[in-house]
């Protein structure tokens, strides 16, 4: 086996070019669907192209971001975490509601935190330790984390956020909008982790070779658990900056978020098998799922039919890359 600190775990050079020359294709094709959405919506959506509302997009993608970049490393790993979404709104009524008693940020979003990290742990630990599949073990936690959103709530929205929540998401640095700030850091620090150390080698090789890392005698269930752990925890974090979007803690406030995550991903070329990802690829999916949703606001398009629409694109994209497979 190759050393663990390289980027990748593929084989043999002539597969890991092969490898490269296949996720470049993937980005092109990503930045494509991007491009076309921005010329279909500059033609059809009234202002689409005016920088406040392309800024307003680029706001709206940060917080998809941060849940998107962990689906991939779990989706590089052949797993799925459909929970997400769940945990991301039950930490937001808790963190709502413990913001507008204490009036602060600071132990509302440790609250926030450490719910994500629970069903984190307990998502790696039913995929990594006791063998459950991937699909059956986040299905079971996302009914746990939405049921507990409705009980913290009583079904009802937590209103009254202080200030220095909702700054958080309308402030900014050096002009920058802090969101952006955020998901900027966010993605540098993925970026690292993944093609930078040991941590990302392993992660590759966790969908691309796993009998390999078990001859090298590494604790593969550690590092799938860490995975999961880490969805968690950028759950927790999206947390603060959704309730700071919506000023207030609601009991469905982000249920769906995980299929935006998950095309996205898709739409970046990430693939389901083999360990097959990379992050810019799910940064341009991000802004393609934004901005879809987007111009489909300013049309007037109802919710329904944008569901559909990001669903389309998945299917394109996932066809495209199947073509591409063939042909290469």
């Amino acid at each position: 086996m190759r050393d663990l600190t390289l980027d990748t775990p593929s084989g043999d050079g002539m597969r890991d070019l092969m490898h490269r020359l296949r996720r470049s294709g993937s980005a092109s094709g990503a930045l494509v669907m991007l491009a076309g959405l921005c010329v279909l919506f500059g033609l059809l959506a009234p202002n689409f192209l005016a920088t406040s509302n392309l800024v307003n997009v680029a706001l709206q993608s940060t917080i998809l971001l941060l849940i998107a970049l962990p689906m991939t490393l779990i989706i590089m790993t052949e797993g799925l975490d459909l929970s997400v979404g769940a945990v991301l709104t039950l930490a937001n009524v808790v963190l709502a509601t413990i913001a507008v008693k204490t009036g602060g940020v600071g132990l509302s979003l440790l609250s926030a935190l450490a719910i994500g990290a629970v069903f984190g742990l307990l998502n790696g630990t039913l995929v990594a330790r006791l063998g459950i599949p991937p699909f059956v073990a986040t299905l079971g936690t996302l009914g746990v984390a939405q049921g507990m959103a409705l009980v913290v709530t009583d079904g009802q929205s937590v209103v009254g956020i202080p200030e220095s929540v909702q700054m958080l998401y309308s402030g900014a640095l050096l002009g920058v909008p802090l969101p952006i700030c955020i998901a900027v850091i966010a993605y540098l620090a993925f970026h690292v982790v993944l093609y930078h150390t040991r941590f990302g080698a392993c992660v590759f090789a966790l969908g691309g070779n796993r009998e390999a890392l078990s001859l090298a005698g590494v604790r593969m269930r550690w590092y799938l658990v860490a995975v999961y752990l880490i969805s968690g925890l950028m759950a927790g974090l999206a947390a603060l900056l959704l309730t700071a979007r919506i000023s207030a803690g609601h009991p469905t406030a982000a249920l769906g978020i995980e299929f935006d995550a998950i095309a996205a991903v898709a739409v970046g070329g990430t693939s389901f098998e083999r360990g097959k990802g990379w992050l810019l690829g799910t940064l341009i999916g991000v802004l393609a799922v934004g901005v879809l949703r987007n111009g489909l606001n300013l049309m007037g398009v109802s919710s329904a039919v944008q569901v559909a629409a990001i669903g389309f694109l998945v299917i394109l994209a996932l066809t495209i890359d199947a073509l591409r497979e063939r042909n290469v």
